[in-house]
């Protein structure tokens, strides 16, 4: 056990005499009092940029004296804490910590006006009026909203959940299973414990990642999953001000723009009933294929010191999880790739039909956001790490391509027409071929449902003529007797 109390680090030493003390450690004796614990960000550092040696720092920030109890309250939630595999009330505290702490560029977030309000409102009307002429889904914006960075995370929190808890989920359950079985029946405390520092430091990576994230999304479906409630398009007018500002472009071109993308989505998301749970099911599929890499968790809960929790939150960091390479696996990626791939490559495609007459910077626009999204951002980098997962279309390009191809050989019907059931739609070879794909011919399932309408009644009709002749058997027979 180490004589270091929680890890933090010891206060720095009190002068003996004079200013001599000061020498000591490297440390001013001016700064001992204001963060007697190690909290904080470091001398000229960012905020929260003590975070990765110092797992605390995110949650304390930097201290005075009078914070200790709140300190040291939050240290025995922490430890105390019995719920699933994620603390997810620490992680919504650190996620608005981190937004309320500004982006790198030095952007604060800011409670959204009535002026940027209606900027939103309207140019979502304009953007769905747009749209009605180059897609045949209705709009599927029953409101438009302006958002703050905090509102975001409050709002996406449900949906990160889903996403996180079934592969932290498996880590609690690693965590138990490297203690040899003679240990694990008398290492009750210590595994429940363990769990609930597991649950913790997820919670504080989570929060810390969905901050960052706040400052860096413009809308509710940035990740190509819809993140927020259904049927509400949202914006935020202040990563949106960010975005433009190095564009050389009108700031009401890159809020329409950006308007266009989400109500796009909107309409995919809300008149494909079956696209939610195919998405969150390619996800789902692929995170079951992902193991947790025992060898560097045995490593981490062998050497875990309950006065240094910082070493589950290095190993956290330094991510534990591998995909599994076998067939199944590499079909579940290829599955969630190309999923991925269509939503954003249709998306990109009717915006760009939409948004080319109307905005002169259309194709700027289009090859920046295209760009954006490909190369994804340190906060999608972060959830890789932690749940083994990119969310990122590889495949953009080409999809969008494919369901231009589509627009001109079949019209704006027949494209949306394969939206109609998951198996009409491409595949990640249709994606290497697209006019094959686009030229050959396409089963009509609406035809195959009537079809199958048909059998279905027959099937009713011949039962009920067989109940009416074992009606009549009955009926015979008791006029015989």
């Amino acid at each position: 056990m180490s004589d270091t109390p929680f890890g933090f680090g010891l206060p720095p030493e009190e002068p003996e005499d004079g200013d001599d003390g000061k020498k000591k450690g490297g440390q001013g004796g001016e700064q001992g009092p204001a963060n007697p614990f190690g909290f904080g960000s470091g001398a000229g550092g960012p905020a929260g940029a003590g975070g990765a040696d110092n797992p605390f720092a995110a949650m304390f920030g930097s201290l005075n004296p009078n914070d200790l109890g709140a300190a040291f309250q939050q240290l025995g939630q922490m430890l105390s804490y019995e719920g699933g595999p994620v603390n997810w009330d620490m992680a919504k505290d650190i996620a608005r910590q981190t937004v309320a702490r500004g982006t790198a560029d030095g952007t604060k977030d800011e409670s959204v006006g009535p002026a940027d309000r209606a900027a939103v409102q309207e140019a979502v009307r304009l953007a769905d009026l747009w749209l009605d002429g180059v897609t045949s889904l209705p709009s599927g914006s029953g409101a438009a909203v302006a958002w703050s960075r905090a509102e975001w995370v409050e709002a996406t929190l449900p949906v990160w959940k889903d996403l996180v808890d079934p592969v932290a989920e498996r880590v609690g359950s690693a965590m138990g299973d490297v203690l040899p079985e003679e240990m694990q029946a008398m290492a009750g405390p210590l595994l429940g414990m363990m769990r609930s520092m597991g649950g913790a430091m997820f919670g504080t990576q989570i929060g810390q990642a969905l901050g960052v994230l706040a400052g860096e999304v413009v809308g509710s479906t940035d990740i190509g999953l819809p993140l927020g409630p259904a049927g509400k398009a949202a914006l935020l007018p202040v990563n949106i001000a960010a975005l433009g500002s190095g564009l050389g472009v009108p700031k009401d071109e890159v809020r329409l723009y950006l308007a266009l993308r989400e109500a796009a989505h909107q309409r995919l998301f809300s008149h494909v009933p079956w696209l939610r749970s195919h998405l969150f099911g390619a996800v789902e599929g692929y995170a079951r294929g992902i193991k947790v890499d025992t060898a560097k968790l045995e490593d981490a809960v062998g050497q875990l010191d309950p006065t240094h929790p910082e070493q589950l939150q290095e190993a956290l960091q330094q991510g534990m999880f591998q995909p599994e390479d076998t067939p199944e696996q590499k079909a579940a990626l290829a599955r969630l790739e190309t999923a991925l791939a269509l939503v954003e490559g249709w998306v990109d495609a009717v915006v760009h039909a939409a948004a080319k007459p109307h905005l002169p910077s259309a194709d700027a626009l289009r090859e920046t956001l295209r760009r954006r999204r490909a190369s994804g951002g340190p906060a999608e980098q972060t959830f890789a790490t932690l749940i083994g997962l990119e969310l990122r279309p590889r495949r953009l390009r080409d999809a969008s391509r494919l369901w231009a191809s589509l627009t001109d050989a079949r019209g704006v019907d027949g494209r949306d027409g394969l939206w109609e059931h998951p198996d009409m739609l491409p595949t990640a070879e249709d994606l290497d071929d697209p006019d094959g794909f686009v030229h050959r011919e396409q089963l009509d399932f609406s035809e195959l449902d009537k079809m199958l309408g048909e059998a279905a009644g027959g099937e009713e009709r011949a039962e009920g003529s067989d109940d009416r002749d074992d009606r009549k058997d009955d009926e015979r027979g008791d006029g015989e007797k």
